[in-house]
């Protein structure tokens, strides 16, 4: 169940990512209220799922899914630049979470 705590965290971090990025420097309310909320369910998800899943695994799938997440987001929404090298990067982003996930006893 922390598991996917963690990942509903990680989900959040994106939610307030493209909240702060709709926000213009915390400009818009509407948008900035979306930014404040996601960052307090992403943190407050990623502390209760770091009862059970170590800390250095926990928050570096919690940026993962963040980053990759931002990454995809970005694209779909604002149409910011999808080449190959940053694909490529996500990539090796996206095996890192899985390896960290099967490390974890």
């Amino acid at each position: 169940m922390n598991w996917l705590i963690l990942v509903a965290a990680g989900m959040f971090e994106v939610v307030w990512a493209v909240g702060l990025k709709c926000s213009h420097g915390f400009t818009h309310v509407a948008y900035s209220a979306v930014t404040v909320i996601g960052m307090v369910l992403s943190v407050w998800l990623l502390s209760v799922a770091m009862k059970t899943i170590p800390l250095g695994t926990a928050y570096t799938i919690w940026t993962g899914i963040g980053a990759v997440g931002s990454l995809i987001m970005g694209r779909i929404l604002f149409g910011e630049s999808m080449d190959l090298m940053r694909i490529v990067f996500a990539i090796f982003i996206v095996v890192g979470i899985v390896g960290l996930k099967f490390c974890v006893k």
